[in-house]
């Protein structure tokens, strides 16, 4: 019997699924993370250009004025802010047609693409943390408890000093830390795409668990005050060098992955292509709290 018409079939399907696979796990997981938090502004970049913006003060002058005196003027001052730029990070791993042969794929490929991406999620949110702490809103607390509170009162009330709106408050916790003071409550944790957390916690609208996070130190982030700057690796200006990425369908492009065949060598190759820069438009908002119980 013939096919019917217009029917979808191996022919028309010319996805490549396992580049597709290991971009959507890499998106989905960034995705969770962003979801829970309620972060980031995320600014794609457009190869050639250089993120700038601009920063006003004004200086006001007395509005004391006399009946009929003339108002003074208050100056006001624009000057261009230059943010860090991005460097691309390329990634490759190889296997061989005698892995292959030996172990099958299961083992040799998608053994091996699973642990290349963990490496690449651990790399992008060991940044992430690492950035976090390098707040320089530091304090010192006796306990775990006192610790989240005062991380959480800093930001809010360097907000409000600044005369700016802020939106959620994450705080990022390391895990021993967490647990030992779960040890005498009955607050269970959440998991998402291997990111642990709690919600509506110790006055906080959640808390990251990570044992990147040093034991004895908290940090408390507001979310909107995070920029993630990053480039899309599916850009066409990238395919214009033969470079074509396979991306996830998340709402931000961070990893790009392709798959070829090495002949030549009888091996696979994986490529994976991404970049990303963050920054705080106010790092002295980003509060870094040390737990020091003898003090």
């Amino acid at each position: 019997m013939a096919v019917t018409e217009n029917t979808t079939t191996t022919k028309q399907i010319t996805v490549k699924a396992k580049e597709i696979d290991l971009a959507q796990r890499f998106t989905q997981t960034w995705d969770a993370l962003r979801e829970i938090m309620g972060l980031m502004r995320p600014i794609r970049k457009t190869p050639g250009t250089t993120l700038v913006s601009s920063k006003a003060t004004i200086t006001l002058q007395s509005g004391t004025v006399a009946e009929g005196d003339e108002v003074p003027l208050s100056q006001a001052t624009v000057t261009p802010v230059a943010y860090k730029d991005l460097t691309l990070q390329k990634y490759r791993k190889r296997v061989t047609a005698e892995a292959v042969d030996k172990f099958g794929a299961a083992i040799a490929v998608q053994k091996t693409d699973d642990a290349l991406l963990n490496e690449l999620q651990s790399n992008v949110l060991n940044e992430f943390y690492t950035f976090a702490l390098t707040g320089t809103l530091t304090g010192t607390e006796k306990t775990f408890q006192m610790a989240v509170a005062m991380s959480i009162g800093r930001v809010k009330d360097k907000f409000k000093k600044l005369r700016l709106n802020y939106g959620n408050v994450v705080v990022f916790a390391n895990t021993l830390d967490v647990h030992r003071y779960l040890g005498s409550t009955t607050i269970t944790t959440q998991t998402s795409n291997g990111v642990e957390y709690l919600k509506s916690f110790l006055g906080a609208d959640t808390v990251i668990v990570s044992s990147e996070i040093p034991e004895g130190k908290v940090v408390a982030v507001p979310v909107d005050n995070i920029v993630l700057y990053y480039c899309d690796p599916s850009d066409s200006d990238f395919a214009e060098l033969g470079l074509e990425y396979t991306t996830g369908a998340g709402e931000t492009n961070l990893i790009g992955v392709h798959k070829e065949g090495v002949y030549g060598r009888a091996s696979g190759d994986t490529h994976v292509l991404m970049g990303m820069a963050m920054w705080a438009e106010y790092l002295d908002a980003i509060a870094v709290t040390t737990i020091n119980a003898g003090e």
